[in-house]
């Protein structure tokens, strides 16, 4: 089983405003996530936060809310929380709150390339460069719950190079995500 870790609790600075909160096509851009996770094969779906609004939105889709008192500790954070949280999964994907295209498709197909090829680490690459969303076997569980700071498994990943299989996803939008104003206004353009 993989359980999916949305991790919704960042302060997003270089937004100005609450990116997650922000609506695209008229859902909120952490909804967007979260419903194509219920629409996907996992079968345990997390979500962190740190706003009671994001709560309310995973309450309403019957998710495990977690609350990050120690969002301004960075990603790690998130993750953390995430791992402890879920029940006894053989893997953990990571998703970002702010990746409004992440689709259902695309979230199981990660899986399936986890189920078939039974790589401990998979990565998807939008157009050459790694993204998200990732997925991490639970033996790496303890390495996770060691990292520190605003920063996933990016260590992980290169101490263990071998053991990654990446996999190119053709549609870059996917794996877009929204940081910024500028960013916001080329999604809704």
């Amino acid at each position: 089983m993989v359980a999916g870790i949305i991790m919704a609790s960042g302060f997003s600075k270089r937004m100005g405003e609450d990116k997650l909160l922000i609506e695209i096509g008229g859902v909120k851009m952490v909804e967007r996530v979260i419903r194509s996770c219920k629409d996907s094969s996992l079968k345990e779906i997390i979500l962190i936060y740190r706003k009671e609004e994001v709560r309310k939105i995973g309450d309403k889709y019957q998710l495990k809310t977690v609350y990050n008192p120690n969002a301004s500790f960075g990603q790690s954070e998130s993750m953390k929380l995430g791992i402890k949280a879920a029940k006894d999964g053989e893997a953990y994907m990571f998703l970002m709150g702010d990746q409004p295209f992440i689709t259902s498709k695309l979230i199981d197909r990660l899986i399936e390339e986890y189920e078939k090829d039974q790589y401990p680490i998979i990565v998807p690459y939008y157009n050459g460069r790694n993204g998200t969303p990732t997925i991490f076997s639970s033996r790496f569980k303890e390495d996770l719950l060691q990292i520190e700071g605003d920063k996933g498994g990016r260590d992980i990943i290169k101490r263990n190079i071998s053991l990654v299989k990446k996999v190119a996803i053709e549609d870059g939008i996917l794996g877009f995500d929204v940081d910024t104003p500028i960013d916001f206004k080329g999604v809704i353009s």
